[in-house]
Formats: C-alpha cells, sequence, structure tokens
C-alpha cells in the first residue's frame, strides 16, 4: 500500500511536469504550426508514457539506484589501496556511459565518425573523469581550480578541432549525463563524500556529474583533431505516417521491444556490477536486496516507457514544429516559442527530479527544489532562445560558449561552493532525453527549413542547455549569499541599538 500511494505521489509530480509541454504542443498546432493529425496522435501517446514512466523512474531510482550508489561510494572508498578504487570508478564510468540511450542517439547522428568509436571515446573520456572527479572528493580538493583548468584545455583543443566537429564535441558533454549515470553517479558522490567527517563533505558531493561532462568533450576533440573527418554531415529523420489511432498503438507497440532492449543493456552492466559488489562485501540484507531489486524492476519499467514515449512520439512533432514556424513570414517566433518550450520542458527531464532533490536534501531545506527547478528552468529557457538565433543567424558557436563560460567560470572565485558543484552538476542533467529528443529535432526542422548548415547551426543546443544553468544557478547562490550578509548585517545594527538603549537607561 505504501509503495502504491509513492507511486501515487510520483505520477502526480511527472503530470505536473509533463502537462504545460503538451499544453504548449497543442495550442501551437491550432495556432502556427499545424501537426497532421498522425503526428499529433503521437505525441499524444508519447505525454501518457512520459507521466507514467517518470513516475515509475523516479520511484525506481529512490528504491534502488540511490542506495546502491551510496553503498558501492562508501565500501570503495574504504580501500587503502588506491588502485582499487581508480579501477572501480573508471570501470563504472565506461560501462554506464556506452549504454546511455542518449548516447546512441547522438552517434547515429553523426555519419562522419563510425558510431562505436564515437561512443567508446565519449565512455573512455566518462570514465577517466570519473576517477578524477572521486579522487577530488576523497582528498577535498576544491571543483573551482579543476573546472577553470580543464576548461581552458577544452577551449584550447576546440581553436584546433575541425569546425563542423565542435557543436557536436560540446553536444556529446550533455547527453553522456543521462537518466541511466546521473542518478548512480550523484549517489556514489554521496557516499564517497560520507567517508569524509569535514564540515564540507556534503558540499564537495556534488561535482561528479560536472567533471564526467568535461571528459567527453575533451575526449571528442581530440578524436576530431586526430582523425580529421572529411565530412559531418547529417540529416532529418522520416516521420512516422499513421492516419488512426490504432496504427498509433500499433506503431508504439513496434518500437517497444527495441527499448526494452537498449533500457536491459543499459542497466545491465549497474546490475552485475552491483551483484559483485554485494557478494564481496555483503553490505546490504536480505530486505533491503529485494527493495533494491524491485526499484530496478520500477526503473526498468519507466525508463522503457520514457524512451520509447519522447523517441516515438516528441520527436517528429518537434522537428515539424521547428520546420513549419521557420517555413513562415514570421521566422523570428522561434525565439520566443523556443524560450516558452525550454522554460517547461526541463521540468520534464527525468533526473532533473533526482537532482533536485538530493539537493534539498543535503542542504538540509536551504536550497530548495522550487528554487532549483526555476533557475533551472531559466537558464534552459535563455539557451534555447540563443540556440534559435543561432539558427536564424548561423552565429559561430564560439561567440556563445565563450562568454557563457568565462562568467560562470568567473562566477566560481565568488559564490559558496556547495553552489558551484550544484550548478555544474545541473548543466549536466538539465540536457537530457528530452533535449535530444524534442529540442534537437526541433532545431534541426528549423535549420533545414532556413537553408542552414545542421552541424554548425542546429547542433550544439545540447551544449547550450547544459551552459546557462552554470550561470543561473550560481547567480541565485550570489544571490542567496549577499541575503545572507545583509540579514546578519542588520541584525548586528539592532543588536548594537538595543544594547545602546540598554546602556542608557543604565
Amino acid at each position: 500500500m505504501r509503495l502504491n500511494r509513492q507511486l501515487a505521489e510520483k505520477n502526480r509530480e511527472s503530470l505536473a511536469s509533463v502537462l504545460p509541454i503538451t499544453a504548449i504542443v497543442l495550442l501551437l498546432s491550432i495556432t502556427i504550426a499545424p501537426l497532421d493529425p498522425g503526428t499529433l496522435v503521437l505525441f499524444l501517446f508519447g505525454a501518457v508514457l512520459l507521466v507514467a514512466g517518470m513516475g515509475f523512474f523516479t520511484l525506481g531510482v529512490d528504491m534502488s539506484m540511490i542506495p546502491m550508489g551510496e553503498g558501492v561510494g562508501v565500501e570503495v572508498s574504504r580501500s587503502r589501496l588506491l588502485l582499487i578504487p581508480v579501477a572501480v570508478y573508471f570501470v563504472l564510468g565506461v560501462l554506464t556511459t556506452m549504454a546511455e540511450p542518449d548516447l546512441q542517439v547522438l552517434a547515429q547522428q553523426v555519419p562522419a565518425i563510425p558510431g562505436q568509436m564515437l561512443i567508446l571515446t565519449v565512455a573512455v573520456g566518462v570514465g577517466l573523469f570519473l576517477v578524477v572527479a572521486a579522487l577530488r572528493i576523497r582528498w577535498a580538493f576544491p571543483l573551482r581550480w579543476l573546472l577553470l583548468f580543464f576548461y581552458g584545455v577544452v577551449f584550447l583543443l576546440a581553436a584546433l578541432a575541425p569546425s563542423n566537429f565542435i557543436p557536436v564535441s560540446f553536444d556529446s558533454g550533455g547527453v553522456t549525463t543521462g537518466p541511466i549515470t546521473v542518478p548512480f553517479i550523484m549517489s556514489l558522490g554521496l557516499g564517497i563524500a560520507s567517508s569524509r567527517s569535514d564540515k564540507n563533505s556534503a558540499s564537495d558531493s556534488f561535482g561528479l556529474i560536472s567533471l564526467c561532462s568535461i571528459g567527453p568533450i575533451l575526449c571528442v576533440l581530440l578524436l576530431g583533431i586526430v582523425f580529421q573527418p572529411s565530412r559531418a554531415d547529417s540529416a532529418l529523420s522520416e516521420a512516422a505516417q499513421v492516419s488512426t489511432t490504432a496504427e498509433a498503438a500499433r506503431y508504439f507497440l513496434s518500437a517497444f521491444p527495441t527499448y526494452v532492449k537498449e533500457v536491459a543493456v543499459a542497466l545491465a552492466p549497474i546490475a552485475g556490477l552491483f551483484v559483485v559488489f554485494q557478494l564481496i562485501t555483503r553490505r546490504f540484507r536480505s530486505y533491503q536486496l529485494l527493495r533494491i531489486a524491485l526499484g530496478l524492476v520500477y526503473t526498468y519499467l519507466g525508463l522503457v516507457m520514457f524512451l520509447c514515449g519522447v523517441n516515438v512520439g516528441f520527436m517528429p512533432a518537434g522537428q515539424l514544429i521547428g520546420a513549419t514556424v521557420a517555413s513562415g513570414t514570421n521566422r523570428w517566433l522561434l525565439v520566443p516559442i523556443g524560450m516558452l518550450i525550454g522554460y517547461y520542458i526541463v521540468k520534464a527531464e527525468p533526473a532533473v527530479a533526482v537532482l533536485t532533490k538530493q539537493v534539498e536534501e543535503v542542504s538540509n531545506g536551504s536550497i530548495s527544489h522550487r528554487a532549483m527547478g526555476l533557475a533551472l528552468s531559466v537558464g534552459v529557457c535563455v539557451s534555447v532562445g540563443l540556440a534559435m538565433i543561432r539558427v536564424l543567424t548561423g552565429l559561430n558557436i564560439f561567440w556563445l560558449l565563450i562568454p557563457g563560460y568565462l562568467i560562470s567560470l568567473g562566477l566560481t572565485l565568488v559564490v559558496p561552493s556547495i553552489f558551484t558543484g550544484i550548478a555544474f552538476d545541473s548543466g549536466g542533467v538539465a540536457s537530457g532525453p528530452m533535449t535530444a529528443t524534442f529540442l534537437l529535432p526541433f532545431a534541426q526542422g528549423a535549420c533545414a527549413a532556413v537553408g542552414g548548415n545542421m552541424m554548425t547551426d542546429a547542433f550544439g543546443i545540447v551544449a547550450m542547455v547544459a551552459m546557462t544553468p552554470l550561470v543561473t544557478i550560481q547567480v541565485m547562490g550570489l544571490s542567496s549569499q549577499v541575503s545572507h550578509k545583509l540579514a546578519r548585517r542588520r541584525l548586528r545594527i539592532r543588536m548594537e541599538k538595543v544594547e545602546d538603549t540598554i546602556l542608557y537607561f543604565d
């Protein structure tokens, strides 16, 4: 009964997240961006699957992925031999990333480099930087200095890489931190940090996602420099043609086996490594193992429904809306429409719910999930608006990325360290499957309609979505810091007045 209540609560939360973007698409479909009935039916079917999928997924993560990650983090961090945690973290990073569904989608859209080569390159990048991130927590090394150094290296390599390849490189950093890797890696950080007893251990638990997002960018840039692809192009995917609701249902049913297999392959490495971990450490008791096993089933079912819904239902709708708006006389409407969609679509990212909940728990409620959600929504809203400007004008992505990262890295020097970790983690979390399967097709459809270069103008939207929350959340942290200082100052002045009054009467 308790699980049923929890599932009902999660479904209500997911409905509240998905409903706004559904309403926006419906409104656009009857005004400036008409959709054919088949595409609209697929979209509505997909929205239903999203609601159910997010409900199962978020409950499953609470029951399985979070305790698994924390348990592994605690036990591995106790090892006196440094080689053991290094090997474990690297293998975890590689195996979980290679099966990330968003990465598979990106690899299929970059024909210039063999898909498996790109996937392996990205996975190695995540594995290496998961080691760096875990050791940073273990040794309490400040996150800001690592971010400053590695992003400096990123932009140095970007200056040497083929121009057509740069947006894809930055996009790869966003898609790797998806719904499979984020919950496990975040809880792994909590487990590693719990082995420390100092006052900064909680804030240092954040930052794994941010560093794991840098690894793929560096490795893919190196791949582009070494491989020197002769071409880097992409084409729009063909939309399914359905004329009845029965055909739409059959189309979804035919697509289900693909995602049943994909999610099984994605979760199998984590489940397998956990079994080995449990056999060696015997950390969890039987009732805990049963709860974790049930949670994995919920996570699996939720991801299958979610990915099927967004890939089959949302992708064609996003592509068609972008192409229709860009084909009209008022192309500039792409910017406000994109911003409105961006503001609400981040709420439907499954990993965002996991992040905001953990932030609220670790900060003891001082950083609420609502404040986090608002900062993320504002950031993604701005990023999609800037991405639409790029589609319309062909603006080089460096003109946006370099100032954006300079501002965000500069803020790391003045905001509390916990906000730096949360902000840079949020960038990777915000750019999840909803971005890859709705916003990217939206940008591709618009880019094709205006006759732009899809690789340089449409790609890069994932990178933009990953960048702007770095600024908005740190600004939220800076304003919070200033507010607390002003409050303390007012309290001190008030206390001084009280003391003066007491002395006067004495």
